[in-house]
């Protein structure tokens, strides 16, 4: 049994008053540790562990920050292995997944910010008579970073390494479905001797945590990702305070297919975009639109290829999809493939359990991928998010009835474009309704560019100098220059 506990001021501690959480693995339906089912106690004493470090760190060079950080990035690829069937473990993904994404990427998200932070300049402006005008951004001071259970270490890490490389001290709060590596994160920061009281790792209920995260007068920023539910309650109580927040919440992003596509690549890649990490990202592709005139040809092509991967036990090389991350999303999943079939959907493949499963994963919350056709753009299953392995199949005739299919949900996340008319790729990602846009490709991801969505998909940006503006004040210096005195 595992038992994890809150990092707290440089030290590890239980609940203040005992409290724990079940983890279970979601491969298996077993419990395999606890967590610390923490209070407002905890939480105000993790605000004043950072806000008592904030001096200290703020004020301390870029280089000797970076020395931390780096040392950080350099123990997580010491540790890649254990990590990644940690992560594994925890939420139900496979290994070699983990091992070849979720790992790799936290350790860059350290590396890339350390490094970011060097080339954040300010700007200056020269006024006719001479007088100069300089900005500077300081760290906020201590900031709230509340990250998701579908890229546990990815997302944690994401948050958290800018906030710390503009010199903030962060209060942070894992998933309390999959807060493992989260948890070992904390044991590489004390192994890299980052300074006590720098990052806080609070574990625990987001009802019972989330006021103090978000209300707190010493939090001077929330970064969220989660549900577009949890975001709209998170941005009406920092609002009334007037805090900073970046929201990343939903999407139900819509993968537009044009005959003239390279048609290999988008099968394979739409594959790939539908199921990655048993659907549990909020870029996958969950609503594919296709052009009437290639519409059965993918059909046929998409649905035998998507019975052809192997879901099974994470640990297994041949498995291509894992466990959904906990029985309750996994009921939810479920609920939404009887939902499409009483709205008059037709399910192509996928739908139920894997009848394969080893006598040792029999109790695991496993689903094969799930493809649904016949239902029109404005039933619930096409509207709301469902975040698993499940998507649905459209045609369209025209160009402008793609786009009206595409930006017809309250969501506007990301969107997948395919076609080989370089005109049509221009004037089409214009006019999507969506803050990221691949043509031709999916999650092909550069850490300078920003990440983010519109309507009801987010607020703000991250990634890149967007993260590091949100996590800085701007200042404004004028200086006058005295023209009476002689050269």
């Amino acid at each position: 049994m595992k038992v994890l506990r809150n990092y707290i001021n440089g030290q590890f501690q239980d609940a203040s008053k005992g409290g724990t959480i079940e983890l279970i693995d979601p491969s298996k339906n077993i419990v395999y540790g606890t967590a610390p089912d923490s209070g407002e106690e905890d939480v105000l004493n993790a605000i004043n562990a950072a806000k008592s470090a904030f001096p200290i760190w703020s004020s301390m060079s870029i280089e000797k920050r970076n020395h931390y950080l780096n040392k950080i990035a350099d123990l997580i690829d010491e540790k890649a292995d254990m990590l990644a069937k940690a992560e594994s473990l925890d939420n139900g993904k496979p290994i070699k997944l983990a091992a070849r994404v979720d790992i790799p990427r936290a350790s860059s998200n350290m590396r890339f910010f350390t490094n970011a932070i060097l080339q954040f300049n300010g700007e200056n402006y020269l006024m006719a008579d001479g007088s100069v005008n300089y900005t500077v951004r300081d760290p906020l001071g201590v900031v709230s970073c509340i990250s998701p259970w579908n890229l546990p270490l990815y997302l944690f890490t994401w948050k958290i390494a800018p906030a710390l490389a503009a010199g903030n001290t962060v209060v942070a709060k894992p998933s309390e479905v999959t807060p493992l590596t989260a948890f070992l994160f904390t044991e590489i920061c004390k192994e890299a001797g980052l300074p006590d009281g720098v990052l806080n790792v609070v574990h625990g209920y987001g009802h019972t945590l989330g006021n103090s995260l978000v209300k707190h007068d010493t939090i001077k920023a929330i970064s969220f990702t989660g549900s577009t539910r949890t975001g709209g309650i998170i941005a009406q109580s920092a609002a009334a305070l007037f805090k900073k927040v970046s929201l990343e919440m939903g999407g139900k992003n819509p993968n537009i297919i044009f005959a003239d596509c390279d048609y290999d690549k988008m099968l394979a890649t739409t594959l790939h975009s539908s199921f990655a990490n048993q659907g549990e990202i909020c870029l996958c592709g969950s609503r594919i639109l296709v052009e009437e005139s290639i519409y059965d040809q993918f059909l046929n092509d998409f649905v035998a290829k998507t019975k052809a991967l192997k879901v099974g036990p994470p640990d297994l090389s041949s498995s291509k999809i894992g466990a959904i991350v906990s029985e309750d999303h996994y009921n939810k999943i479920r609920s939404y493939v009887q939902l499409a079939q009483e709205e008059g959907g037709r399910i192509e493949c996928g739908g139920t359990r894997p009848d394969d499963l080893p006598e040792t994963h029999q109790q695991g919350f496993y689903l094969l991928p799930t493809i649904i056709t016949g239902l029109d753009q404005q039933c619930r299953t096409n509207q709301e998010e469902i975040f698993g392995p499940v998507v649905t199949v459209e045609s369209f005739k025209t160009e402008t009835e793609a786009l009206e299919k595409a930006n017809a949900t309250k969501y506007g996340l990301s969107a997948s474009l395919w076609t080989s008319n370089v005109h049509r790729a221009h004037r089409f990602s214009r006019s999507l309704e969506s803050g990221i846009v691949w043509v031709n490709t999916w999650l092909k991801r550069d850490l300078r560019t920003p990440f983010g969505g519109v309507k009801q998909s987010g607020v703000g940006r991250e990634g890149g100098f967007d993260a590091l503006r949100f996590f800085t004040e701007v200042k404004n210096i004028c200086i006058q220059v005295n023209t009476d005195e002689a050269l």
